[in-house]
């Protein structure tokens, strides 16, 4: 079982080229995998009863074409079988004429509330509809920092990047590293593929060390951690803007 679901692309889902947000995305994957698990019986109300919550642990998105602006786009997520402690979730994006215009898999655990830690859950694993068909994006890669550095930042996440895990929320990081790219770096291309490690959670007043990487012409990474450990790094694969 799947589900399904259309969306406006608004913009409040948009950069300032009138594309769609990859941090955007990342909340649409959010909202329909949440979706999903509801519809099995295995919404917020059971999980928090069972004292675990969904946490992304990795994730990869390769999008043929971008969405913009006033478009619909038709998202379809699916629950993939699980290995070890990992949940792969797969999702595709469709355009109004219904061809694939992008795909996305990402490795999903249950985190214990308590014990901050991942754990298996027989109720969960029993009521998960699993599908046995064919991932729509590649396995998310390790992302590691390479290449030139091209800018290093040190901050305090805000208030409103933590989300009601209490951890910072999975998209924030993604719109992280497009501010560090920025508008010059991003005029005239767009997003072909993405992949995040979630390395282990941001809690509230931790002080974050980031650093910006070009691997090539279109290629860069962002990685950030707090004092010696890594919390978390991205990579994306970047093209000239299609018209």
């Amino acid at each position: 079982m799947s589900y399904s679901e259309n969306i406006l692309i608004r913009t409040r889902d948009c950069d300032m080229y009138g594309r769609w947000k990859p941090s955007a995305i990342l909340e649409t994957m959010q909202e329909t995998a949440t979706a999903h698990c509801a519809g099995a019986g295995l919404g917020r109300a059971v999980t928090d009863g069972l004292g675990v919550v969904w946490v992304v642990s990795r994730c990869r998105v390769e999008m043929a074409r971008p969405f913009r602006l006033n478009e619909t786009c038709a998202v379809e997520t699916f629950a993939l079988p699980g290995k070890h402690m990992f949940f792969p979730r797969g999702h595709v994006f469709r355009d109004a004429a219904g061809e694939v215009a992008g795909g996305a898999l990402s490795l999903w655990l249950l985190l214990d509330v308590a014990a901050r830690r991942a754990v298996r859950q027989p109720f969960v694993l029993e009521k998960l509809p699993v599908e046995a068909r064919e991932a729509p994006a590649a396995q998310p890669r390790t992302v590691r920092p390479a290449g030139e550095e091209l800018a290093a930042a040190t901050f305090t996440p805000p208030f409103t990047d933590f989300d009601v895990n209490g951890h910072v929320n999975n998209t924030k990081y993604m719109d992280w590293f497009w501010n560090a790219l920025g508008a010059e770096r991003l005029e005239g291309r767009e997003i072909a593929a993405f992949d995040i490690n979630y390395d282990s959670e941001i809690l509230p007043g931790e002080v974050i060390e980031t650093a910006l990487y070009r691997t090539d012409e279109n290629a860069f990474a962002f990685c950030g951690g707090a004092g010696e450990k890594r919390r978390f790094g991205i990579s994306a694969q970047l093209r000239d803007a299609r018209r």
